[in-house]
This record gives C-alpha cells, sequence and structure tokens, in this order.
C-alpha cells in the first residue's frame, strides 16, 4: 500500500531516550499498541518487540541500534525513534536527537535520574532543543513518583514541570491526575475512564495546577497581567503557553505512567501532539555551504534536501537509508545529488517503517522521517540536495572511539570477506572505525566501549567471518642518546663489478617530532654528488627498524662528511648499504632511548567524581594539564597527556568508576622518553 507520508504541522518526531532498562522499547511497544498497530505489546524479555530485531538485541534484551516506528495518533503522523541506553552506543541516540524536533527523557520510577540519563541530558542542554520527561514503570515494586521528581529536579534544573500527578504507586497505581486541564482518569485493561479527582490528591492537583499556571504565564505579558488581576487563564491559553515554552527549550514538562499496564501513555502521545513542536514550529534550520550557515526553511514547496541519519542493510532490501526531509517533497524515483561526492542518487524504493517492517510510500514531505532503499554510494551523515546546491546538513557532535582491538583473518581465504565485513560495519554504525596501523602492522577496529567491540564482532560472526582478536600494540620508537660520527665500508667481490663505498657520517639527536633530516657536507669529489643521496636513502630506510629494541629510529640528524668511492665498483645500491651500516654502527655504540607515545585526554565527568579521577590519572604517569567545571549541567572537565600504553582499557575503567557518567577523547600528542625502568616491560 502506498501513501504520502507527512501533512505539514501535523507531523511530530520524538526521540526516546534514557539509561538503559529504563523502558523505552517497552514504551514504543505500548504507544504502538494504543495506535492500534499490535494487537497486543511486545516484550523485551522474549525478544518480541517490533524494533529489536537483530539476534544480538534479542540475546542481549536491549537495544542496541536506533529504531524507527511510524504510526498515525489523533490525525498526525507520528514517528518514533527508539535509541539504545547503554553508554557504548551513545552516536544512536545523538543521530535521533539530531533530526527529532521533540526529545522525550524516559526515566525510571524506581531508581530516578541515572548516569547516562546525566550525559544524555548535558547533549541535549547544548542548545534550547524542546524536552519533556516521561516517568516510567509507577507500577512496579519501590517505584516513588515523588523521590524521582526530586531527582529530576536535581539533575535537570527547576524548570522540569510536572503536568500530570499519579493515582496510586506501585501495585496501587492505576490512573493520573491532569494538572493542565484539572482532569483525573483511571484505567482499565488499558483504557483511561475520566474521574473527578482522588479527594487524597485534591490539595497536591491544586498546588501543582498553580505552580504550572506561575511558571507558564511568563511567557505572555497581556495574560500575566490578567492573571495578576485576578483572571485565571483558560485552559486552551495554558495549553498554548505551554506549547510554546517547550519550543523555547524554557520548560520541560514531566508526565508519568506505565509503559507495561499502560497507563498514560494515550496521554503522553496527547500531550506530543497537542504541546510538542511540529518541525515547521521551530523556525529555519541552519545548514552550511563550506563555512558560511545557511537558514533553511521547513517548506514542503522548497528544493528538496535530506538528511541521512542512519545506515543499516537488509538482506531483502540491500542498503536502506534513513532520512530526514528538511525541505520541500520527496517522490519516488527523484534524483538527488549527494553533497559530499556529488554523485546522483536515484530514489527508487521510498519507505515508513515499523520495526523490521515496512510500507512504500510516494512522496516525503519537509519534516518527515522516512528511508529510502538501495542508494548507491550514500552513508551517514552524507547530504542529498538538488543539482548545484553547495549545503551540508551538519552532523551531531559524535564522541570519538576510545577502545579497540586488533583483528586479522583467521585464514588467507577470509581476508577479502573480513574487510568487506568490517566496511559493512562502518556503514551501518560509522561510530566504529577501521584503521591500519602501520608501525605495528595491525587492522584495528575502534567503537565507544568493550560492549560496543563485542557486539560489532557478534555481528561480523553471524556473516560467517572467521578472525582472531589481539590486544592493540603500543608504537614505541627509538631515538640515539648522543652524537657520533661513523665512518662506514661496504666492499663486496664476488666476480666482475664489485661493490664498494665509504661514507663517513655524523649523527645527533634532534628534538622530539623532528623527523629524520639528511644534509651533506662533502667536498673535493670523495663521494660522487650523483651518489650522495644514496646515503640518505639507506640511511632513513635502515631507520624502520634498526633500533636497539627493533623499534624505528626517529628525530636523528645524519651528515654526511667523507667518504671513498671507486670509479667502478662504486654504485648508488653500495652507497645506500654503506649508509645503512653507519646508522646500525652508531646505535650500537651511543644506544638508543626508547620514545613512547602520549595521548592527551579531555575527560568529562560528574563534579563529586573529579577527585576519584585525578587520583586514577595520576596511577597513570599522568600530567594533568588543567581542571575546570561544565557550566551549569554539573559535570567537570579534566585535561592531561597519558603515556598511550597506560589507557588501553581506559574507556573500561572509566565507566566502572563513574557508573557510565564519564566521557573521554583523546588525540596523539607526541612521544616521550621511556623511564628506564619500565623499558624490561615492553621489549
Amino acid at each position: 500500500m502506498k501513501e504520502a507520508l507527512g501533512v505539514g504541522n501535523l507531523i511530530r518526531n520524538v526521540a526516546l531516550v534514557g539509561q538503559q532498562g529504563n523502558g523505552k522499547t517497552s514504551l514504543v511497544e505500548a504507544m504502538l499498541y494504543r495506535a492500534g498497530v499490535l494487537g497486543r505489546p511486545g516484550s523485551v524479555a522474549d525478544g518480541s518487540t517490533v524494533g529489536d530485531t537483530e539476534p544480538e538485541e534479542r540475546e542481549r534484551h536491549q537495544s542496541l541500534s536506533l529504531t524507527a516506528v511510524s504510526f498515525h495518533w489523533a490525525g498526525h503522523d507520528m514517528t518514533i525513534l527508539d535509541t539504545p541506553g547503554y553508554a557504548d552506543f551513545l552516536a544512536e541516540a545523538l543521530q535521533a536527537m539530531q533530526v527529532a524536533e521533540l526529545t522525550v527523557f524516559v526515566i525510571d520510577a524506581v531508581s530516578g535520574v541515572q548516569t547516562q540519563d546525566l550525559v544524555l541530558w548535558r547533549y541535549a542542554a547544548k542548545d534550547t532543543r524542546p524536552r519533556m520527561i516521561f516517568i516510567n514503570g509507577l507500577d512496579r515494586a519501590h517505584a516513588s513518583f515523588d523521590a524521582t521528581l526530586a531527582s529530576v529536579r536535581a539533575a535537570f534544573g527547576s524548570h522540569t514541570e510536572p503536568v500530570e500527578l499519579p493515582i496510586g504507586q506501585g501495585s496501587s497505581f492505576h490512573g493520573i491526575t491532569d494538572l493542565l486541564t484539572d482532569d483525573a482518569f483511571v484505567y482499565d485493561s488499558g483504557r483511561a475512564v475520566a474521574v473527578t479527582v482522588p479527594e487524597a490528591l485534591e490539595d497536591a492537583e491544586r498546588t501543582g495546577h498553580a505552580h504550572l499556571v506561575e511558571e507558564v504565564v511568563e511567557g505572555d505579558d497581556d495574560i500575566l497581567e490578567q492573571y495578576l488581576d485576578g483572571h485565571a487563564p483558560t485552559t486552551e491559553q495554558l495549553e498554548q503557553l505551554l506549547h510554546d515554552a517547550v519550543d523555547a527549550g524554557k520548560v520541560f514538562p514531566v508526565l508519568c505512567g506505565s509503559a507495561t499496564t499502560p497507563i498514560g501513555v494515550d496521554h503522553l502521545l496527547d500531550f506530543i501532539c497537542h504541546v510538542g513542536p511540529a518541525p515547521t514550529e521551530l523556525g529555519p534550520v541552519t545548514v552550511y555551504a563550506g563555512e558560511v550557515p545557511v537558514e533553511v526553511a521547513v517548506d514542503p514547496d522548497g528544493d528538496s534536501l535530506a538528511y541521512v541519519f542512519k545506515t543499516r542493510i537488509d538482506q531483502f532490501l540491500g542498503t536502506v537509508s534513513y532520512l530526514k526531509v528538511i525541505s520541500g517533497t520527496i517522490r519516488a524515483e527523484d534524483v538527488l545529488v549527494n553533497t559530499r561526492t556529488r554523485g546522483s542518487e536515484r530514489l527508487r524504493q521510498l519507505l515508513s517503517f515499523q520495526g523490521a517492517d515496512q510500507r512504500h510510500t510516494h512522496q516525503i514531505i519537509a519534516g518527515a522521517i522516512a528511508a529510502v532503499a538501495k542508494l548507491v554510494d550514500t552513508r551517514t551523515g552524507d547530504t542529498l540536495a538538488v543539482e548545484g546546491s553547495p549545503v551540508v546538513v551538519p552532523s551531531p557532535e559524535v564522541p570519538a572511539a576510545v577502545y579497540g582491538i586488533a583483528v586479522r583473518a583467521a585464514t588467507p581465504a577470509n581476508e577479502d570477506r573480513l574487510a568487506s565485513g568490517l566496511a559493512r560495519l562502518v556503514t551501518e554504525d560509522p561510530s566504529l572505525t577501521v584503521t591500519f596501523e602501520q608501525s605495528t602492522h595491525q587492522t584495528v577496529l575502534s567503537g565507544g566501549g568493550e560492549t560496543h567491540l563485542r557486539v560489532a564482532l557478534a555481528r561480523l560472526a553471524r556473516l560467517g567471518i572467521e578472525l582472531e582478536t589481539e590486544d592493540v600494540k603500543v608504537a614505541y620508537l627509538e631515538t640515539l642518546k648522543g652524537s657520533v660520527e661513523i665512518s662506514a665500508r661496504h666492499r663486496k667481490q664476488s666476480g666482475g663489478h664489485g661493490q664498494f663505498a665509504v661514507a663517513t657520517v655524523a649523527f645527533e639527536p634532534l628534538d622530539r617530532g623532528a623527523g629524520f633530516e639528511f644534509e651533506s657536507r662533502v667536498t673535493g669529489g670523495a663521494i660522487p654528488r650523483n651518489l650522495i643521496p644514496a646515503v640518505g636513502a639507506g640511511i632513513e630506510a635502515a631507520l624502520v627498524d634498526a633500533g636497539v629494541h627493533g623499534f624505528p629510529v626517529v628525530d636523528v640528524r645524519a651528515v654526511c662528511l667523507d667518504g671513498q668511492h671507486h670509479p667502478v665498483d662504486s654504485s648508488e645500491m653500495a652507497f645506500r648499504l654503506a649508509g645503512a651500516k653507519a646508522l646500525r654502527s652508531a646505535v650500537g655504540q651511543v644506544g638508543t632511548e626508547v620514545l613512547e607515545p602520549v595521548s592527551e585526554l579531555t575527560v568529562q565527568v560528574p563534579a563529586s567524581l573529579q577527585g576519584d579521577v585525578l587520583g586514577d590519572l595520576s596511577s597513570r604517569r599522568a600530567r594533568v594539564l588543567g581542571t575546570g567545571p561544565i557550566g551549569g549541567v554539573g559535570f567537570a572537565e579534566v585535561r592531561a597527556l597519558v603515556p598511550t600504553a597506560e589507557i588501553g582499557n581506559y574507556a573500561i575503567d572509566l565507566r566502572s568508576m563513574t557508573g557510565g557518567a564519564g566521557q573521554f577523547t583523546r588525540s596523539h600528542d607526541g612521544y616521550q622518553v621511556l623511564p628506564q625502568s619500565l623499558v624490561a616491560r615492553v621489549v
């Protein structure tokens, strides 16, 4: 069945985010059930949910990738983006938040705000992104709305405003009170029945309603003046004021319910429709033409522009690209240009998804989210635009890969399959990276953490690829301990022309990062001018493994001072070999120091854990560059230089130390001398 996807301001795109286990996937199931898409909700525990379709997801009972579901609710086109809550898969949540106009934080009613909730809120708080909170699981033992709300306010700030109160908690939870309308509802088999506000909740409801009114009337001077004069705003005015405050990122409504009962799910959907923003309501989208920002209106009559935020490979459809249409109306068989590759892409199959199921659609208008199958050379983060358009839709700031393992094919027959399998992994999940480390001759697969890589390896195994793994080796180097002058002779006679060359070379160490320098001070034709470069080439070639411990030698200046040649037996090869011999003799005479790579770490952790992090870094031989608070979000930042050998498992250790709240980025800073006491450990 084909249908058009998207009708102007009736589109709602929502990202569900939060800590693993908070019930996001169960909430999606409840939404699909209440919308009539499902006859009964699936279960995460038994692997029957719409969204978790990968074997690894069903085996682990958790979402590992972003999933999009679409359905109709109260005349609106709803697209819900379910995201993983595990820290290793943060990039999936950030992509969802990038394309959704509204982010709903699903918070557990027993545990309250947890570490990954904090991390995600910190990312969302970088702009005025509309957000709301859904306190989930109020039917569970030990659930507490008040305690959870207190943790929400402590973590997310005072502008988190409850718009609902629960009727009962734990096993007695059976309804909600709407603070916006002063209505109450109890649930029978998931269906809401209107009732009067229970007497036990009257005072709390009255106080909550008054506080909500005071919070939102500040957004309209006329209504505020009437309110101060004793005229209460109407329900319609309150709803509009709340809508405007949410759109502006000034108020973050708090709703409540239970995904498994389901209680409050219908009201959550209604609230999203009435109060949540449509794509057309948040103003133009900022894109870039080179370095120049360009404002693009969310207009179905504009030039077509779309952003690809997710790629997966389907066994039947092939490559499936999830996209958000920023502007224009995209129709089946349209041809757009990938602004990264400048190649043309024909959009043959436009699709709307409900988990693993899909339906064809003939057009997608500005603001809508859908998918297209079988694009030729388009990947996550790419922009599709009309011919001649220079603009690029910016991708979210995704944390760089911080944990790696080395992989190699188990047999030569698997080498090509491993290469194609790794390429497929990176296509589906660009937060994974694959690099070949020339210095250690290792292929390194890197990602967000140990779990991220385990899942990636499981997917390779499912493709029938046999491989072996090992720890990533540290790329140590060596440099000369001192200066020395060497006269090296190469002579070989084996009949006919022989080989003869003598090179006198002065060697000295250079500053870190200087590399290799070669110069000639040969005079009087001791070495023919055309053969002098061969001395330098021979030295440079020998640097690769000339160190005392077999590591490459770096940061050396070699000055060719003198030499001898034979008019018949001297050649370029002979002087190359003489140069190499000179270097090895120099290494043997003055010895070398081992150099270890150093990384610059930027660590962001809850401020209360900064001391623990500093102590741990000290144990890793770190040199702290600076510390300081990250404004307004309760986090601190630590910058330090740390030997790379000391941070191989830092992603795992930091996660354990901070309960998953800590994050870090790393970049190569340079090399430093490895203490002599540690040399035996690495050779």
